[in-house]
Formats: structure tokens, C-alpha cells, sequence
């Protein structure tokens, strides 16, 4: 869905961002935090933040249609992978905030920036009746027959990452665990939504590989779900930035940046229940240290995405 701020009063820009009175920012969700910062940059600038949310498959495909008639300016991915494809195809601008200073090496890079961290948990329906669960291994007991749903990995890059993550610790026995969920009767209703308003409606008992900020805005709002991150190790999915090569508001598209990584606009991030980027803010929920993160080598997995998702495909789905 397109959603445009309204236009504000004149603020008075400054310098060359008088020239600038349009941003156009791509998102992959939070519709609620890509809302906020649009209008808390529009407050600060006096620019108007033309707004697409949608699911990283979403945003990645209009951008693709648009090659030839590029529209964004400003655009977050869920999946670091999106970020390093587009940067080695030459689409992304060299850029480096000032603020980025506060963000840990492994979350940046020249062309792109973490805007904030989430996790891929275990969200459980504590009203279930079921067991518990404290380990991926576990939704494939009896207990969770037929009440288990996963995104689909070719429509989110949190579940893709994940997937690459667990092969990544677990060799082949990760493609043995997704069988044995296959054959336990687990859905791949789509992304990150459509697995996990089947847990909160109390037709599932479980999302593997739910998106951890989600699930704890939807507990702090009073549903029975609670999110539960394996010992074992999971992956952490940081949602990278960056602004197109293609895009004539440079100055306001390094301005909306620079916002993004200012104090306010990280605790605008936090409020969503996702980890800031930057490592001096302080976030709603456990940080990276407080997990077992399993490393995964982005660029090899990039580089393997139509191979990993074939095989999710033949594994999950012929079942």
C-alpha cells in the first residue's frame, strides 16, 4: 500500500535541501515505524515522505519493474542479501553517515547500513495446550502435529536467512529437520503474516522462524504468544538501508539516513520491538549479545538464494 504524509507548513529548509520537497522511501515493514520516521523527518525538514511498505519480495520486485524508470530514493530490505546483490550490480550510492559511527562494523558498509535488528525466534501460542517448545527440533514432535506454520523463504528474507543460517550450523541435518516439519504437517502460508496470524487466531500452535519483533509487539499488546529463541542458535536478520544510485534527492535521501541513525530516529526503531542499530541505544528487548548468533558467510548465501529456495521447494512441498 502507498501511503503519503501530509503536507506540512513550510519549515524553512536549509542549504540544498530547499530543493528537495519529496522523498520517496521503499520499506519492507513496519508500515507503523516506515509512518514514523516519515513523519518525524518530514517535522525536521519539511520534505514529504511518499511512502511503499511492503514485503521484502514486494519491494524487491517494484524496484525491479522501475529499473528503467527508477522511483525511490531511500530503501530498507529484511534481507542483508538484497543489499549485496544490488550493490554488485552497480545500483547502490556510496554513502557513509555520520552516525554510523555508532553502529557495529558487521552492520555496515560503504553502500548500505543496518536500520535496525531483528531475530528469527520460535513464536508460540502459549494457550495451546501444547508442550512448551525450547529448540527447532521440538516442532517436529508428535505434540505439534498439523499446528506448526514457517514463512516462505522466497517471500521473506528473515526465513531465508534463517534457513542459510541453520544449514550453516547444521549441514545436512537442517534439510533433515524441514522434512521431518513437512512430514509432521507443517504450512508455508506465506510471509511473515500469513504464518503468524494462524498462532495468534489459535489454529497453529507455533511459527519456526517467526520474526522476533513481531511477536513481541503482539505479546506487549496482550495476545497469548510468546517468543522463545533456541539455545542452539539462531540467526540475527539486520535490515539494511541504502539509498539508489539512481536517485536525484541525493542530499534529502542522506539527510532521511542521517535521521534514521540519530538517537531519535534508533528510538523510533526500539519502540518497534526491534534491536537499534546503533550499539548506544538502548532497545525494548534482548540485544545480540544476550544470543547465540549463528554466523552465516551473506555472500555465499546470496549467491546460493535460487539453489536454497529449490531445495526448501522439493523439500517442504513434495512432501
Amino acid at each position: 500500500m502507498f501511503r503519503t504524509t501530509a503536507l506540512a507548513a513550510s519549515l524553512g529548509l536549509m542549504g540544498t535541501l530547499a530543493q528537495a520537497d519529496t522523498l520517496t522511501f521503499y520499506t519492507a515493514g513496519p508500515g507503523e515505524l516506515a509512518d514514523a520516521l516519515a513523519e518525524a523527518f518530514q517535522a525536521e525538514t519539511g520534505i514529504t515522505v511518499n511512502v511503499f511498505q511492503g514485503t521484502t519480495g514486494q519491494v524487491m520486485a517494484r524496484l525491479e519493474a522501475e529499473e528503467a524508470n527508477p522511483q525511490a530514493d531511500v530503501v530498507v530490505s529484511a534481507s542483508w542479501g538484497s543489499a549485496v546483490d544490488l550493490h554488485e550490480r552497480g545500483l547502490l550510492m556510496e554513502y557513509t553517515s555520520p552516525h554510523a559511527e555508532n553502529v557495529p562494523d558487521f552492520l555496515k558498509h560503504s553502500h548500505y547500513v543496518a536500520q535496525g535488528i531483528s531475530a528469527l525466534a520460535i513464536a508460540w501460542n502459549t494457550q495451546s495446550g501444547t508442550p512448551r517448545p525450547a529448540e527447532w527440533t521440538d516442532l517436529a514432535s508428535e505434540d505439534y502435529r498439523d499446528l506448526v506454520t514457517m514463512p516462505d523463504p522466497a517471500q521473506s528474507g528473515s526465513a531465508f536467512d534463517l534457513i542459510a543460517g541453520l544449514e550453516t550450523a547444521m549441514g545436512d541435518a537442517a534439510w533433515d529437520l524441514l522434512g521431518a516439519l513437512a512430514d509432521n504437517g507443517m504450512i508455508v502460508p506465506g510471509p511473515n503474516a500469513a504464518a503468524l496470524n494462524p498462532v495468534l487466531q489459535g489454529a497453529a500452535a507455533a511459527v519456526f522462524g517467526a520474526v522476533d519483533y513481531i511477536s513481541y509487539a503482539r505479546a506487549a499488546d496482550g495476545e497469548s504468544v510468546e517468543v522463545i529463541v533456541p539455545e542452539s542458535g539462531t540467526v540475527i536478520a539486520p535490515r539494511p538501508m541504502f539509498i539508489l544510485e539512481s536517485t536525484s534527492n541525493a542530499d534529502a535521501a542522506k539527510a532521511f539516513v542521517d535521521f534514521v541513525l540519530s538517537e531519535a530516529g534508533q528510538a523510533l526503531v526500539a519502540d518497534t520491538w526491534m534491536m537499534p542499530a546503533r550499539a548506544d541505544v538502548e532497545g525494548l528487548r534482548p540485544g545480540i549479545t544476550d544470543l547465540n548468533v549463528i554466523e552465516v558467510d551473506e555472500d555465499a548465501a546470496s549467491a546460493r538464494r535460487d539453489e536454497i529456495i529449490a531445495r526448501f521447494n522439493e523439500t517442504v512441498s513434495n512432501r
